[in-house]
């Protein structure tokens, strides 16, 4: 009977190791994964910058003319108003899926971080994403970008600490917008129209909430300061095919792609089974060297050279464990 408690006994506390060490992924781990990401994103979206154009895109004036009325004849009431010709999209190339489209600041929690373009579980792993089927930023309309709090860099981990009246940069290789915080809102999930187009120019933020948890969400969002620029050329195209898959439009939820792609859980299986199978040849040539007489060093011996590698078969069986996880927080 001893025998029996003790091996649950041990069992017990191997399991809360595990599930301590899986909490540790999710919180530190992914953290490096994020750095080496945003390292990368960094060095694209600087070169980016230093081949922008020379000549930023200039907008067409917003302001409405002045109605101008005819002469009528007596009797007659006929007024004409002229309408303001609409700009011209720019000849610039939309953003492509994973790549570095934005740096965001804001200096009231401490953000600098490069933006993606996409809104996939793989893209958020690097940084911020942009919703490839809201309008981009600096352009008139609902510009959204979304981010994680506790996981992967936890970009936007105080969002909640943002207040009214914040500010929030963007800088992009076709210009950088300064946008005014006016709304910071919890909201469900399936709350989606906080990504719809509100007839103006404006910046979404959207994070899980609260911290560790994603029960809710967060929407932070601000107004642009001055005029918003045109749209790019084949850009409303490129909008429609992502709209689906962003969460903007016609989904039901706000997360769009986070979670929405069923991984296989094969890789997940395989990875476990033989992170087991490493722990368990430790633990078997050590029980093996045990009996024949050898000292505590020689014992311990098969662990010490078993667990480097048990250790690295770990992490990447946590990394395909958490892809089947029904959201990333």
């Amino acid at each position: 009977m001893a025998r029996v408690l003790g091996g649950i006994g041990r069992t017990l506390i191997s399991a809360g190791v595990l599930i301590l060490l899986f909490v540790a992924y999710e919180v530190w781990g992914t953290n490096l994964q994020e750095a080496s990401a945003q390292r990368q994103l960094s060095r694209d979206f600087n070169a980016a910058l230093q081949h922008a154009p020379a000549t930023r895109p200039t907008t067409t004036s917003t302001t409405a003319p002045k109605p101008t009325t005819t002469v009528p004849k007596p009797g007659l009431q006929v007024t004409t108003a002229t309408t303001p010709p609409a700009p011209a999209a720019i000849d610039l190339p939309v953003p492509t899926d994973g790549a570095a489209m934005a740096e965001i600041q804001i200096p009231k929690i401490g953000v600098d971080k490069t933006v993606v373009q996409g809104v996939t579980l793989d893209q958020l792993k690097r940084g911020p994403g942009h919703y490839p089927g809201t309008p981009l930023p600096g352009q008139k309309g609902n510009a959204a970008i979304a981010g994680h709090r506790t996981t992967y860099g936890a970009p936007f981990h105080n969002i909640d600490k943002v207040a009214v009246g914040d500010d929030i940069i963007i800088i992009t290789t076709y210009g950088t917008f300064h946008y005014k915080v006016d709304s910071s809102i919890i909201v469900s999930p399936n709350a989606s129209e906080v990504l719809l187009d509100k007839g103006d120019a404006r910046i979404t933020l959207t994070a899980c909430h609260p911290k560790y948890s994603a029960e809710k969400r967060i929407v932070v969002s601000g107004v642009l300061v001055g005029r918003p620029i045109p749209p790019f050329k084949g850009q409303d195209q490129f909008m429609r095919q992502h709209q689906s898959s962003s969460g903007a439009g016609n989904t039901a939820t706000i997360d769009g792609g986070l979670s929405g792609i069923k991984e296989s859980k094969t890789p997940a299986f395989l990875w476990g089974a033989l992170a087991a199978l490493v722990w368990l040849a430790a633990w078997a040539v050590s029980r093996v060297v045990g009996r024949r007489g050898a000292g505590r060093l020689l014992r311990w011996a098969p662990y010490l050279v078993g667990t480097p590698v048990f250790l690295v078969v770990l992490y990447v069986f946590f990394e395909n464990f958490s892809r089947l996880l029904p959201a990333n927080f």
